[in-house]
């Protein structure tokens, strides 16, 4: 994975030449593998995932505890995250995605949560259908714009920043959880090998769709990065930039702040 690049502009999915088709393609994909799309995340993660959401949600909590906070879930998917950030305070979540198969799975997922314990968390959230780099907020809208695992699927990763920062209140945070790559060495190696020969293989049996578990090494191997992205956000105009890694540097959560 080490040998791939990070690129300057965003994801290309195999065959795509333009941030269009990158999108497009990204959009097909997850399209496709969105029945099965929550089962694979915690099978292939060993349940990581949940414990990943979790330790974000308990880091933003000082926001998340706000009732007048906004909170913008950027690449919701299903949304996972929009639940756990939920569940760690009492700020109204919206959840934001343009796969709308993926929304449909989260608004079922809130329903069911709506008849039992969740019942007070579920009524604050809702989920839209929407392109990350044109989103439909005015500006200065949220106080905590947050994604996980979706960021670096944006065909521009600048421009998704600057429309984050578009809709960020002064003073709000992004806080965006992505895959990272562990260093050289025993562990990172075996990282790698898991990542590269076992989990397409898993995903592609499950999901039966092979280029997406194809495409998730791929587009993690050629993302920034968290020092890369960590510059990138300064460059963009944001300050207070931070990243913390988590589970043998395999995860990181970056965060910073509109000013």
């Amino acid at each position: 994975m080490s040998e791939i690049s990070a690129p300057v502009k965003g994801t290309r999915p195999e065959g795509a030449t333009s941030e269009a088709e990158a999108s497009k393609k990204v959009r097909e994909m997850f399209t496709q593998i969105a029945p099965r799309y929550d089962l694979l995340n915690h099978l292939l993660s060993f349940e990581l995932d949940r414990l990943w959401r979790a330790r974000a949600a308990k880091h933003l909590r000082p926001i998340l505890e706000r009732p007048d906070a906004l909170v913008l879930d950027l690449c919701c998917g299903t949304g996972d995250l929009a639940f756990a950030l939920a569940h760690a305070g009492e700020s109204r979540i919206i959840g934001a995605d343009f796969a709308h198969t993926m929304l449909v799975r989260a608004r079922a997922k809130r329903t069911a949560e709506s008849t039992h314990d969740g019942v007070r968390s579920a009524r604050r959230m809702s989920f839209f259908e929407a392109d990350a780099l044109r989103l439909p907020f005015a500006d200065a809208s949220f106080d905590l714009v947050t994604s996980a695992f979706g960021f670096r699927n944006l065909a521009n990763y600048e421009a998704g920043l600057r429309e984050i920062h578009r809709v960020l209140k002064p003073g709000g945070t992004v806080a965006i959880l992505e895959f990272a790559e562990p260093p050289e060495g025993f562990l990172g190696d075996i990282y790698r090998w898991y990542f590269t020969k076992v989990l397409p293989r898993i995903g592609w049996l499950i999901s039966r769709h092979k280029s997406a578990y194809t495409y998730l090494p791929k587009s993690v191997a050629r993302f920034f990065r968290p020092p890369e992205l960590a510059a990138l956000l300064r460059s963009v105009g944001y300050q207070s930039v931070d990243f913390r890694e988590w589970t043998m540097c395999t995860v990181a959560l970056h965060t910073a702040v509109r000013v």
